[in-house]
């Protein structure tokens, strides 16, 4: 019988908040979140997180962290902003041997370097940087990734991009990035008063788990084609494709109307797209 996960009686965390004189910053894109039983939802949606590897970027005071400990994860987690490494510190001492923290900043650190197995990331991410660190995890050539599923928080559009089907308004390039070689669903919305301080827009969490890449299609190449088509997503393709060596005749050897535009091709078009290109 395996033994019970740790549960030390831990003070609100609104309390640690005062105590350590911590405040949302800004300038970090910081929100932080309170509700213990909406933490421990989020950090239900990866599946059973017991003995296994996660990364946690911008944890904040360590509300998301405590959920993610008492499933019993193995949490390595950054964060730059200094005021809060004392308060998860004490996180640390509560678990032990559960929680590293590296202060940092996570753009500039080598996550794959952290790691020796396949880790998830559950994240309530920084709202400047968020993209530019989902969009990182998807990025490259090598597939599948060191990560085996991102659970992330975005503000609820930046959500409904990741998500977007071919055709609607949110569709664009961060839906063809994030489904050509994975599963992405919106897995849960957490309403703007959750937050202290309450952001001016919704959030939701999306759920990403690698999928099966398809051959013979390069990630730069697939980036390129997603760039032009939607640089330029009112214009037919034939305009907007037109600066890249080969995509016209690309898209004729498809069978794709170089009448239509970027928002009505669905990711798989993209990939037969990006696939004739590459090769």
């Amino acid at each position: 019988m395996s033994e019970p996960l740790p549960n030390p009686d831990l003070p609100p965390l609104r309390d640690v908040i005062a105590r350590h004189g911590l405040s949302a910053s800004k300038a970090l894109g910081q929100n932080f979140l309170f509700d213990e039983q909406l933490l421990a939802r989020i950090a239900a949606i990866p599946g059973k997180l017991r003995d296994r590897p996660v990364l946690e970027v911008g944890p904040g005071p360590g509300g998301l962290t405590r959920a993610l400990l008492r499933a019993g994860a193995r949490v390595t987690a950054i964060e730059m902003d200094r005021r809060c490494l004392p308060a998860l510190a004490e996180l640390s001492e509560a678990f032990p041997g559960q929680l590293t923290v590296i202060e940092g900043d996570a753009l500039k650190v080598d996550i794959r370097a952290l790691f020796d197995e396949p880790f998830a990331i559950v994240a309530n991410l920084p709202y400047n940087v968020g993209t530019a660190l989902f969009t990182g995890w998807l990025s490259g050539e090598t597939w599948p990734p060191a990560w085996s599923s991102l659970t992330l928080m975005f503000q609820q559009e930046v959500a409904q991009r990741i998500v977007a089907e071919a055709g609607s308004d949110a569709y664009g390039r961060l839906a063809v990035l994030a489904q050509w070689r994975s599963q992405a669903k919106l897995a849960m919305k957490v309403h703007r008063s959750a937050f202290t301080p309450p952001p001016k827009v919704m959030s939701a969490i999306i759920h990403v788990v690698p999928g099966e890449a398809p051959e013979g299609v390069s990630m730069r190449m697939l980036e390129r084609v997603t760039e032009a088509a939607f640089g330029q997503r009112r214009k037919m393709l034939r305009q907007s494709l037109k600066g890249l060596p080969g995509a016209l005749d690309a898209l004729a050897a498809l069978g794709i109307d170089e009448q239509r535009r970027a928002e009505t091709l669905s990711v798989d078009e993209f990939v037969a797209i990006a696939g004739v290109l590459t090769r």
